[in-house]
């Protein structure tokens, strides 16, 4: 079993053995030492722009092609998507209304980008106005989730993207990525997303951290600079007194300033 799904069963143990605690038939001694298992926290796993290029070549059904779209420009989660209804997207104002988040129960508002909007009107055009949801299976008025599942692997199949291991949810962390990439402030990633806590979407920013990137590749500019520099200098050459202090670390460099200082100090005493 997977370490979370150990944690959810433990709790449902925890809370039964709460229940005969209350009741008087065990005693609290049994909660003592809870056990608390640790999940792993992994990085979002998002879609390499190349790969969604290559997806989207091959998706050339209509309905198919519009699902793909709205997930990667919305972030909306797939059972989100299914439940949608026609009433709710608004293409001249370029949103859909998730009246009922699927997990924190709270709604919101996603915003659509051109190629979606344009992707919705074809759809539109050939969808049948009867049917109150968006999206729905051939000769059915809703599509499962097994069914969804199946299309995107049909074209994962077809553009030799089956092996990098591609779902659904992917193509939410891709849009979301993509957004903090282009500059999208944290915070307003959060309301897209529906995201109880901001927590949830830094996960994100471990992934487009570009203040983090550029710190390490400046540092690293440096280092190796440095390097190269003591290569060029002979095998028996000493280094100068102005090197030696540029290679002290902080800690050294204060020491040697405050001996020069003292130093200073015990001249003009004498």
């Amino acid at each position: 079993m997977k370490p979370l799904s150990v944690k959810n069963n433990l709790r449902q143990v925890q809370t039964f053995l709460r229940y005969l605690i209350a009741g008087g038939i065990v005693s609290p001694d049994v909660l003592a030492r809870p056990i608390r298992i640790k999940v792993p926290d992994p990085l979002p796993r998002a879609m390499e722009p190349r790969d969604v290029k290559r997806l989207l070549c091959v998706t050339q059904n209509i309905r198919d092609r519009a699902m793909i779209l709205v997930l990667l420009r919305t972030g909306m989660r797939i059972g989100e998507l299914l439940q949608t209804r026609a009433s709710d997207v608004h293409l001249d104002e370029r949103k859909i209304l998730i009246w009922v988040g699927e997990k924190n129960r709270t709604g919101r508002v996603v915003y659509l980008g051109e190629d979606a909007c344009e992707a919705v009107r074809a759809w539109n055009q050939k969808r049948e106005a009867h049917k109150p949801l968006l999206f729905y299976a051939q000769g059915r008025s809703s599509m499962s989730y097994t069914g969804a599942r199946r299309l995107l692997g049909k074209y994962l199949e077809k553009a030799n993207l089956s092996h990098k291991g591609y779902s659904l949810h992917c193509l939410r962390h891709t849009c979301a990525t993509e957004l903090l990439n282009a500059g999208m402030r944290l915070e307003c990633l959060q309301q897209l997303l529906g995201h109880s806590t901001v927590e949830q979407t830094r996960r994100y920013a471990r992934l487009t951290d570009k203040t983090r990137e550029e710190e390490y590749f400046r540092a690293m500019a440096r280092i190796e600079g440095r390097q190269s520099h003591d290569r060029d200098r002979g095998a028996g050459e000493v280094p100068t007194v102005f090197e030696e202090a540029q290679l002290l670390d902080p800690y050294d460099q204060e020491l040697h300033e405050y001996a020069a200082t003292l130093s200073t100090l015990d001249r003009r005493t004498d």
